[in-house]
């Protein structure tokens, strides 16, 4: 579900170093107001005598910059499959509602990824890595959160919880599992339906597909052209010529080499489609002002369409331009997740979620979609899981646990998706109550409303955002009253 290339993980690790080393007094100007600080957070929520009743450090960010101290609500961010920096740096909408609504805000990293790794570089060993669950980190954030407000003086205030994709699953599930905790949820592009197994396998690619198709009919079938001309060469088993128009590191040798590349090529195609912003960005990748425009300019740009297929991939993986190959292995791990887990450490963590409780399985099939036929299915899952982890997947897991499509009974939760996003169609499209509302945002890739406001934002977002502030503001002073009333 996450990609983060090569050039932004060090990046990110070059940021984190420098907030790491900096003077206390200079954090807050530098880092957006936030203050990085550690919890004790417990190892096992669920089994006293697991793993030595131990503990570990979770990190999260805080600031209280627009705060009315012990009244102001708290906005916590549900932190997903990545660095808490990234998601913090990228979700300004939650500081500007926050200075409107004079509320403390929080980010919290999710266990077993950024520097909230429980047993170091040991984490991702069997058996330590089974404690990387939805449940456990859904407890996380729930003892996080019911001891910061009696460290903070903040038992009154009520808590709306945030977040994107996996981390706007997680504040789907808090309030459902939470709610004498979490008073609301905002979950922007959250694929809660599809991660739990519900609707078709063919949705996910179909809809990447259709966003380059929407820009020029033309650019779909240039892509699958290109496509079908590296399959003839691999037929022909040239694999040299294959290594010279994709300007690969290493010659190919196999139809395994063919596949990786593949699933690069395809990968590149997905998080142009997620990214779709209309204005560059720095999220999960150096990402040009809508991306998908430029990738179809560049695939209808003369007639070499393997040359072009190259240039198009390049946009997100040699942004900078200074790759002079392209490592297919290293740019890109094959992994349960075929819209791709990322890289290092947090590649390892959502790999394994993808092969326990989080169901990915998506496949491409040259038919509704532009790309090479690249089947996942749940025996493929299950065969891979159990070389890889040593265990087998639990493909109907989170419809039991989380309630599949059953919400209509849970209250006060917005479902926002743009159209541009190819998770969106996974995730809640139709309002199912008053307090149980879906924003759909017209011109929106992958949680645009989050993002901070921009100048090239289109109209549709800005009033999905007034809408969610409204929202929002109702809830909190609905839970302020509550809790007027027990007192």
């Amino acid at each position: 579900m996450r990609r983060i290339s090569a050039f932004v993980t060090v990046t990110l690790a070059v940021f984190c170093a420098e907030v790491l080393s900096a003077p206390p007094h200079r954090l807050q100007s530098r880092n957006h107001g936030y203050m990085e600080k550690y919890f004790t957070q417990t190892l096992d929520h669920f089994n006293f005598n697991s793993m030595g009743n131990g503990t570990f450090k979770q990190r999260y960010l805080i600031t209280d910059k627009y705060w009315k101290k012990s009244y102001g609500p708290i906005f916590f961010y549900t932190g997903n499959e990545g660095d808490i920096w990234e998601f913090a740096l990228n979700s300004g909408f939650i500081t500007e509602l926050a200075a409107q609504q004079q509320a403390l805000v929080i980010f919290a990293e999710h266990r077993y990824y950024g520097r909230s790794l429980p047993f170091g570089n040991d984490s991702f060993s069997i058996p330590q890595i089974s404690l990387l669950t939805v449940e456990q980190a859904l407890a996380d954030y729930s003892v996080m959160i019911t001891e910061l407000k009696q460290q903070l003086i903040a038992t009154d205030c009520p808590v709306i919880v945030f977040g994107g994709s996996y981390g706007g699953m997680l504040s789907v599930y808090m309030r459902l599992k939470y709610p004498s905790i979490v008073a609301g949820a905002l979950a922007a592009s959250a694929p809660i339906l599809s991660t739990a197994g519900l609707g078709d396998s063919s949705q996910f690619f179909r809809d990447v597909t259709a966003d380059f198709e929407s820009i020029n009919p033309k650019c779909r079938s240039a892509v699958m052209a290109a496509f079908h001309q590296l399959k003839e060469l691999a037929v022909l088993q040239d694999y040299s010529r294959i290594q010279s128009v994709f300007a690969l590191c290493q010659t190919p040798s196999s139809a395994q080499d063919v596949r990786q590349l593949n699933g690069l090529l395809r990968n590149a195609f997905t998080l142009m489609a997620m990214l779709d912003y209309p204005y560059s960005t720095q999220f999960m990748g150096s990402m040009p002002a809508n991306p998908v425009k430029v990738a179809c300019k560049t695939m209808l740009n003369g007639f070499n369409l393997l040359a072009n297929l190259r240039m198009t991939a390049g946009i997100v993986y040699n942004a900078t331009g200074q790759l002079k190959c392209f490592d297919q292995y290293s740019l890109y791990v094959e992994c349960a997740d075929p819209t791709g887990c990322g890289l290092g450490f947090n590649s390892m963590a959502w790999d394994y979620q993808a092969c326990t409780e989080i169901n990915l399985c998506y496949e491409s099939n040259n038919v509704t979609d532009m790309f090479p036929p690249m089947p996942f299915t749940e025996r493929d899952r299950e065969l891979y899981c159990s070389k890889r982890w040593a265990v087998i997947p639990r493909p109907d897991w989170l419809k039991i646990q989380f309630w599949g499509d059953e919400l209509s009974t849970a209250s006060n939760i917005i479902f926002s998706n743009g159209d541009l996003d190819p998770w969106a169609n996974g995730g809640v499209r139709k309002s199912l109550t008053s307090s149980l509302v879906a924003i759909n945002i017209h011109g929106g890739a992958h949680h645009l409303d989050l993002r901070g406001s921009n100048e090239a934002d289109p109209a549709s977002v800005i009033n999905a955002r007034r809408t969610e502030a409204d929202l929002i503001s109702h809830w909190v002073e609905k839970e302020r009253a509550a809790l007027t009333v027990l007192l």
